[in-house]
C-alpha cells in the first residue's frame, strides 16, 4: 500500500502545481489603456507637481518686485524641453557601431547643453537672493540621497 501512496501523492502535487501555473494571468499590460495614454497622464501629473513645488518655493522665498523677472526666467529655464521621439529600433539596427556611438554622443551633448542652461539660470537667480532667501532656497532644493525616496523606490 505504501508503494502506491507515494506516486499518487506526487501526481497530486504535480497536478496542483500545473493548475496554479495555468491560473496565472497572461503576460502583458495590466491595464486596458494604451501606453501613450498612461504616459500622458503621468507627464501631466509630474507637470502639476513641479508647478506646485515652484509655487510653494516662490511663496517661501517672499520675492521682491525686482526679483520677479529673475524668478520667471529661472522657472522658464527649469521646464524640461520637449523630447524628440525615440529612434525606431530598425533605424538603430541599420547603423554601424561607430555611427551608433556618434548618435549617443549627440544625444549626450544635447542633454549636457540643457543642463548647462539650467545651471546658468539657477546661478543667475540665486545671485539675486538675499542671504535668508538663499538659505530657504538651499533647504528646499537640496535632495540628499540618504533621506526620503531614492531612485527606483516608491
Amino acid at each position: 500500500m505504501k508503494t502506491r501512496f507515494k506516486p499518487a501523492l506526487l501526481l497530486a502535487a504535480l497536478a496542483a502545481s500545473a493548475l496554479t501555473t495555468l491560473a496565472q494571468p497572461a503576460p502583458g499590460p495590466s491595464s486596458t489603456q494604451p501606453d501613450s495614454e498612461r504616459r500622458a497622464r503621468l507627464q501631466e501629473r509630474v507637470r502639476q507637481q513641479v508647478a506646485q513645488r515652484a509655487s510653494d518655493l516662490k511663496a517661501k522665498l517672499k520675492l521682491s518686485a525686482e526679483q520677479e523677472a529673475a524668478w520667471n526666467t529661472y522657472v522658464a529655464a527649469m521646464k524640461p524641453p520637449a523630447r524628440p521621439p525615440l529612434p525606431q529600433r530598425a533605424e538603430i539596427d541599420k547603423l554601424s557601431t561607430p555611427e551608433r556611438l556618434d548618435r549617443m554622443r549627440e544625444l549626450r551633448q544635447q542633454r549636457e547643453a540643457e543642463f548647462d542652461k539650467r545651471d546658468a539660470a539657477t546661478r543667475t537667480f540665486y545671485g539675486t537672493l538675499s542671504a535668508e532667501q538663499k538659505k530657504i532656497f538651499d533647504d528646499n532644493t537640496a535632495r540628499p540621497y540618504h533621506q526620503g525616496r531614492q531612485w527606483g523606490q516608491r
